[in-house]
């Protein structure tokens, strides 16, 4: 079975793939191998697997695989107040992420910023981000993609005014971030730090 890829992965497969032909060819086999090893290397981290969305009212999804690092009360700001659920992806993660909710994209802003570890306090708010707002029903969801040190790309693939589904893929973060999520303050929250989560499949809250 072939293992379906990101589109991201275009820019780095299609390269390496190329270059490790040719130095077969060349009879270079040593480098050739480690070529192909970087080509295995790249298709495991832009793996992009099915998954199999749950069903049900008033689910949050998670957005991304990875760990969570912290779920406390976010209050005030942009976003206004709510609670926050900050997972961290590394390497071995899949890096697509999800829309946690069936709703509208009512806000897509790109932001500027530092390149601190994503595990740390101040990348929510310093570190460069997509910042993703949902409106499902009466209540707004805000979802923020965070590069990290390593991680200083991410990818937003859905526009203002879009409709999604929850678990539909809406964007991708290149090499080890971090993502936070923003829920209404009267959300039941089903994780804790230190959970494992894998988006698009476990449920980490319910909106009442």
């Amino acid at each position: 079975m072939i293992l379906p890829l990101a589109k991201e992965s275009r820019p780095y497969i299609i390269p390496v793939a190329s270059a490790a032909v040719l130095l077969f060819l060349l009879r270079s086999f040593v480098a050739g191998w480690i070529a192909l090893l970087i080509l295995l290397l790249f298709a495991y981290f832009f793996r992009d697997p099915e998954r199999r969305v749950p069903s049900g009212e008033g689910l949050i999804l998670a957005p991304a695989d990875g760990r969570v690092v912290g779920v406390s009360f976010a209050g005030g700001g942009e976003e206004g107040k709510g609670i926050l659920i900050s997972i961290f992806l590394s390497l071995l993660d899949v890096h697509v992420n999800r829309s946690p909710v069936r709703g509208m994209v009512s806000g897509v802003v790109y932001q500027k910023g530092s390149f601190h570890l994503a595990f740390r306090n101040e990348a929510s708010r310093e570190n460069e981000q997509n910042i993703i707002t949902f409106e499902h029903g009466r209540d707004r969801i805000t979802l923020k993609q965070i590069a990290g040190l390593i991680a200083r790309r991410v990818v937003c693939w859905v526009q203002l005014g879009q409709e999604v589904e929850a678990g539909q893929r809406i964007g991708f973060m290149k090499f080890g971030s971090r993502v936070d999520l923003i829920v209404p303050q009267r959300s039941e929250i089903a994780v804790k730090k230190g959970d494992k989560v894998r988006g698009g499949i476990t449920v980490i809250g319910y909106l009442k």
